[in-house]
């Protein structure tokens, strides 16, 4: 198994930027595909981005391609999540997850962290 924390969720002012972090302890970090995914208040999950296990292959959710940056350190067991140019509508709770290839599809994503909330405010 593999346990992951998130961090550095806050509020921001429109324009603004945040990096999430995704810590892992558990099983290998290295072995894992690492995506993330938000929630939104009344809305269906919806797909970040997720990034290859070296790091070399990354995949963006149609609304933050050009704007987030997936990234990870190995040698940290970490996950990142860079986020730019933030909107209103980035508002959710943001969710790492550790899976075996890389997908959108959530329900392949067989371990989750707990969420850290981000909002932007107007």
């Amino acid at each position: 198994q593999v346990q992951l924390v998130e961090s550095g969720g806050g509020l921001v002012q429109t324009g603004g930027s945040l990096r999430l972090s995704c810590a892992a302890s558990g099983r290998t970090f290295s072995s894992y595909v690492m995506g993330w995914f938000r929630r939104a208040p009344e809305k269906e999950r919806e797909f970040v981005a997720a990034i290859s296990r070296s790091g070399g292959d990354k995949y963006y959710g149609a609304s933050t391609k050009g704007r987030f940056a997936i990234s990870r350190d190995n040698a940290k067991s970490t996950a990142y999540l860079q986020m730019n140019r933030l909107d209103p509508e980035d508002t959710a709770v943001y969710s790492c997850a550790a899976a075996n290839s890389m997908t959108e599809n959530g329900l392949l994503y067989n371990y989750w962290g707990q969420g850290t909330q981000v909002t932007v405010s107007s």
